[in-house]
């Protein structure tokens, strides 16, 4: 069983989002296929796409899974059912989201469900600023993330959570 590692993109907005954050993380290192290997800090960030609503708080996972990159969403977009996630609008509130920002060894992939680097994650600092937390020399479209990190509008974002083992907490839930 090959294992590959993955970076993922997690955020919320509803209820308690670093709590959430935490159970979905706790929910995948808990699997036999998946082991989270880093966690950045949580950010807190305004909301992007659909202003009108509550900031959120992000972060960034690295993982090591032997899930090729399909079966690895598959499993996220099934963490965030069980966690009652409801897809009601483009970009706006959800109490989890878990996105597969990019795969080792999958450059760049395509697929009727996924495409990899995650499309406008460069343009992103929620997701560029916690993923150069963990990941600064990861290569995404030919720079590393601590480059995109730079070059990304980071007005507003903030870190709301700066403990290591924050999304470890609580493990027994």
């Amino acid at each position: 069983m090959s294992m590959r590692r993955a970076w993922l993109g997690l955020g919320g907005n509803i209820g308690d989002p670093v709590a959430s954050m935490a159970k979905a993380l706790r929910a995948l290192h808990r699997r036999s296929d998946t082991r989270v290997l880093a966690v950045s800090p949580v950010y807190r960030t305004p909301p992007w796409g659909v202003i009108d609503q509550a900031w959120f708080h992000n972060a960034c996972a690295e993982v090591t899974t032997s899930l090729q990159p399909e079966a690895l969403l598959a499993t996220c977009l099934d963490i965030e059912k069980r966690m009652k996630r409801q897809r009601i609008e483009r970009w706006g509130p959800r109490i989890i989201d878990i996105d597969v920002l990019a795969y080792e060894g999958e450059e760049a992939f395509e697929s009727p469900t996924l495409l990899l680097p995650h499309p406008r994650m460069t343009e992103r600092a929620f997701v560029m600023v916690p993923l150069a937390d963990i990941a600064p020399e990861l290569l995404i479209s030919g720079k590393s993330v601590a480059e995109w990190s730079r070059l990304c509008d980071r007005s507003g974002i903030e870190k709301a959570r700066n403990d290591a083992g924050w999304w470890r907490q609580g493990e027994t839930q």
